[in-house]
């Protein structure tokens, strides 16, 4: 007879796990109980112990199963929960991570981020949707915090740049021209909602923002009459 070798790190048979169909359910192990009771020698019956200890066993099985189960109910409520309130985000206008930015009938998107510190110098860098450079624009000395930079929409030589989809960086550095880390923001009014692989996304013009991005919500207000 062939023995598996065990593996040293589990000690465990790799050849018994590694097809999970080998898995017991509790109905497997009940029918291995019933047929261990029926198969006994009659002689020699099983201890009662032992017996009390196989019942325990099996009790854990099925509230355990019991408890996977209810959790994962749970989590598909959960799910439908979260997708409804989603749904109701269409319409409002959010503040996420991100870096893109958009121009649109010749009006681009401003660059919006937050310094951690107070920056001797910042240079905004802005790209088309080909990754080339195509403008810096150098904002001098900013605060820490919130930070709006506008950008024009033209091109390093004052060129309009075609409505489409843009991305941009922040490069800062304190007194000493050390660097600054500076988070990114991108902002927009949400259009549609999709879920792709259990992750609810928010849809603002041809972006694809997760929730877990969003940091903040707010009403799109209307403009005065």
């Amino acid at each position: 007879m062939t023995v598996a070798p065990v593996h040293p790190e589990t000690n465990m048979n790799p050849g018994l796990y590694a097809d999970t169909s080998t898995i017991l359910g509790k109905d497997d192990f009940l029918t291995l109980l019933i047929t261990q009771l029926q198969n006994q020698d009659p002689l020699n019956p099983t201890d009662s112990v032992e017996y009390t200890a196989q019942l325990a066993q099996f009790s854990s099985l099925e509230q355990l199963s019991n408890v996977n189960r209810n959790l994962e109910y749970m989590q598909l409520f959960q799910a439908s929960i979260n997708n409804a309130q989603a749904v109701s985000f269409i319409g409002k206008e959010i503040t996420a991570l991100g870096d893109a930015i958009q121009v649109k009938e010749g009006v681009a998107d401003a660059c919006e981020f937050e310094l951690t510190a107070d920056a001797g110098g910042v240079i905004v860098n802005i790209y088309n949707d080909a990754g080339d450079l195509i403008k810096t624009i150098d904002q001098g000395a900013m605060e820490a915090g919130r930070q709006t930079v506008v950008w024009d929409g033209t091109d390093q030589n004052g060129n309009q740049m075609p409505d489409g989809d843009y991305t941009f960086e922040i490069m800062a550095v304190d007194a000493n021209d050390q660097d600054i880390e500076a988070i990114i923001y991108t902002s927009g009014i949400v259009s549609g909602v999709t879920f792709i692989n259990g992750t609810t996304y928010f849809i603002l013009e041809n972006q694809k923002i997760p929730i877990a991005d969003i940091i903040e919500v707010n009403e799109v207000v209307a403009p005065e009459s």
